[in-house]
């Protein structure tokens, strides 16, 4: 694996950043300070950072189109107005339970979308995995303390995930078509003996699976048989792939990472 190049892409500092998504239709990188209540966007071209005051915990955006989001905040999804920024809620998810709000999602390749819910203060088996599609909700996975590392393959037949607290790197079949896990999830990466913790992931076009390795200081790569297959030291807590570099934002800056 050849050296990689890594520089800050904002230097905008989040209290715990999260959720990067790229959008390439407006060139745009959005990605969260979830404590703060913040969506952040960025032309990855270059230009200021916006800041959009949200007024509750959030962590994760989808694209509908060109005028709306999709947001996974404390309370649910909400419906985003990209050019008044107002929300709407869309479907509940553990509204009425105080204690939690959303961690780590993402969308599949069909556009399902895999929302993670964990205690705010981190509370053991708080949270789970949700699965939303066409508006219809199902938990996926409960117990989970620190849902991350959720991915799919770039055909959405195989997810990832972890419970950050388990060390344990996940991975399932995944129906293409729906986005819904098939058969029971077995073990991809056993990190429990390793420096550091799982936490958000991506996979590449080459089915490589890059993991910001929390406390570990370091972006981990794996092959589709598991072993680790290169890493470049960098202080993080989530990747994504897919704008023209690998965006990784940690708890102050985000950083873009090349290969």
């Amino acid at each position: 694996m050849s050296e990689s190049i890594v520089s800050v892409f904002s230097d905008h500092v989040c209290q715990l950043g999260e959720g990067p998504s790229y959008d390439p239709a407006t060139d745009t990188l959005y990605w969260f300070d979830i404590v703060n209540g913040q969506l952040l966007e960025q032309r990855l071209s270059g230009g200021a950072v916006k800041i959009h005051e949200l007024g509750q915990m959030a962590s994760a955006v989808a694209i509908v189109d060109d005028r709306r989001q999709l947001i996974a905040t404390e309370t649910g999804l909400h419906v985003r107005d990209v050019a008044t920024g107002k929300l709407t809620l869309h479907t509940p998810i553990e509204a009425d339970n105080a204690v939690t709000r959303s961690n780590d999602s993402r969308v599949h390749p069909c556009g399902a979308f895999w929302v993670g819910t964990m205690g705010k203060g981190e509370e053991k088996a708080a949270g789970s995995i949700y699965w939303f599609f066409k508006g219809e909700l199902r938990r996926l996975y409960a117990d989970i303390t620190v849902p991350n590392s959720i991915c799919f393959s770039e055909d959405g037949t195989i997810a990832y995930y972890t419970d950050t607290s388990t060390g344990l790197l996940m991975r399932v079949g995944c129906d293409p078509a729906t986005g819904l896990p098939v058969g029971e999830p077995k073990v991809f990466v056993d990190h429990r003996s390793a420096k550091g913790y799982i936490d958000g992931s991506v996979l590449d076009g080459d089915g490589i699976l890059w993991n910001a390795c929390w406390g570990g200081s370091v972006v981990e790569a794996y092959g589709p048989d598991g072993k680790l297959h290169g890493q470049t030291r960098r202080w993080c807590t989530r990747c994504r792939a897919g704008v023209r570099s690998t965006s990784v934002p940690r708890k102050s800056n985000a950083f873009a990472v090349r290969w």
